[in-house]
């Protein structure tokens, strides 16, 4: 079944009651253009001033051997971020439902299944791991760097205000966290809990300020990725780093969780790592 290319959430799965399927099919994978999100913010296809990724763990991921034996596994897959489209998260698991009662000949012919369909649908190469779902590479790490959350503010916005955003003369090289983003389904308004990291070479950003702008998406509606987008952008246009990553790890809902990262060119995030609240 062919791929279908909507330009808005009107059809879209989330948010709507959907029967889980009893049968692979790849037409199930819903794709969303990420332009129309992008525009606002001054973004162009072919010309993003970011290189990054969607890192997706899915954790309910099942399919039957050649013998009808259930096989369990967590995956992990990777998006590119200039991808034309992201893949709307209900889609994607109803999709991954219709494995489980599905014969595959080897885990390579689901690695290899999963990224044929992920790709058409992102219209870029999807990377795809398979994990046993004791793997050392599961395991609950830290987030590096200086954590913002104990600094001691009042904070009285509730929505993204660069305003917030302040720099001081000194240029310093850091790496900051807060477990206190929060954002809001765009398409259903249910929370979304995340952890975020910002790593720099520029002028130094006042810690207040950042903590403030980044609890400010506490009411603030759209999808994990264009939340990352949003506040490189700010931090970009207000703080004129160097070099700057930010990377967002979001707790998991539905079974899959969604941590996307975008960066200056050359910059790259630390190796996979997951939170004990993911």
């Amino acid at each position: 079944m062919s791929h279908h290319r909507p330009d808005t959430l009107a059809h879209a799965p989330l948010g709507r009651e959907a029967a889980y399927p009893e049968n692979y099919d790849a037409g199930l994978l819903y794709p969303i253009p990420r332009a129309a999100n992008r525009a606002p913010l001054g973004l162009e296809e072919g010309a993003l001033p970011f290189v990054g990724e969607d890192e997706w763990h899915a954790f309910e991921v099942s399919w039957l051997n050649a013998r009808g034996k259930p096989i369990v596994a967590v995956a992990r897959f990777r998006l590119p971020a200039e991808s034309p489209n992201l893949i709307e998260s209900k889609s994607w698991k109803l999709y991954l439902n219709g494995f489980n009662q599905t014969c595959f000949e080897s885990r390579q012919s689901v690695i290899d299944t999963l990224e044929h369909d992920l790709g058409e649908a992102a219209g870029a190469p999807v990377v795809v791991e398979l994990f046993d779902v004791d793997h050392e590479a599961l395991t609950p790490r830290h987030l590096p760097g200086d954590c913002l959350d104990d600094l001691d503010i009042e904070v009285t916005d509730y929505t993204p205000s660069e305003e917030h955003l302040a720099v001081g003369e000194a240029t310093v090289e850091e790496t900051l966290h807060s477990h206190l983003l929060k954002s809001n389904c765009p398409v259903t308004g249910q929370p979304d809990w995340g952890s975020v990291l910002i790593r720099y070479r520029g002028p130094r950003i006042d810690r207040e300020g950042l903590l403030r702008y980044l609890i400010g998406y506490r009411q603030h509606q759209d999808f994990h990725e264009h939340c990352v987008e949003h506040i490189f952008q700010d931090l970009m246009t207000r703080c004129q780093p160097e070099r700057l990553l930010v990377l967002a790890r979001y707790v998991r809902r539905g079974g899959l969780d969604i941590s996307p990262w975008r960066a200056t060119p050359g910059e790259r995030p630390p190796e996979p790592l997951r939170l004990a609240r993911q």
